[in-house]
């Protein structure tokens, strides 16, 4: 017997990508996926490529990855892609201590997030 198949989280015409592990903190990642969000997949890679965040070059690893997935794996057109949903949420958090004056110590916290993005193949109205 193989592995069971699941059913699929996304409809037929979207195609999903998540990147688990993302260092930083959910809050700075949300402020990058407002960028993306509802933008065709071309135009947000584009974002994402000249925004000074740092935390942009793991959301376009993510977004090219949901864009491969769209292409290879569900057959969607490139080109009619937009970003349906581009969901943050919190991942693990790494303590660590710092020595500190007077025999005291001090949290650091080290946050890691993990980026959900959904594109969608957009059909286009006639008019």
């Amino acid at each position: 017997m193989g592995k069971a198949s699941s059913p699929r989280r996304v409809g037929d015409n979207e195609a999903l990508a998540v990147g688990n592990s993302i260092r930083g903190s959910a809050q700075k990642l949300n402020l990058v996926a407002q960028l993306i969000r509802g933008k065709k997949a071309e135009d947000a890679l584009n974002i994402l490529s000249f925004s000074k965040k740092s935390m942009a070059k793991d959301v376009s690893k993510v977004l090219a990855s949901a864009i491969a997935n769209a292409e290879n794996n569900h057959n969607l057109d490139v080109d009619a892609l937009i970003v349906h949903e581009a969901s943050v949420g919190k991942g693990l958090t790494m303590k660590r201590w710092k020595a500190r004056a007077r025999g005291r110590s001090a949290k650091i916290i080290k946050p890691f997030s993990r980026v959900r993005i959904v594109v969608r193949e957009h059909e286009e109205e006639e008019a």
